[in-house]
């Protein structure tokens, strides 16, 4: 899984030819969870409050970054990096 940013812990990635609908993956110690890129719903797993408050925020500030990695990453490609919070 390219990871495309990492911040306090926790990892960001997307997977080549993944299914719909448009998400990325966090991990963070031995919690996952799949976020949708629309929403910011989670599809499945789960992170602490407080990883999810960062990643929730982090998705908000990069809704259209990630929008076109995950263009990319659909079409095979490999998704650019996208800047960690402060």
């Amino acid at each position: 899984m390219p990871r495309i940013s990492s911040f306090y812990g926790i990892v960001i990635g997307m997977y080549f030819y993944d299914h719909e609908p448009r998400h990325f993956h966090a991990q963070y110690a031995e919690h996952h969870a799949v976020i949708a890129i629309d929403d910011g719903a989670v599809l499945v797993g789960e992170l602490p409050s407080r990883a999810l408050k960062l990643v929730s925020e982090w998705a908000s500030l990069h809704r259209a970054e990630l929008e076109a990695d995950w263009s990319r990453v659909r079409d095979g490609g490999t998704p650019e990096p996208i800047d960690p919070l402060p």
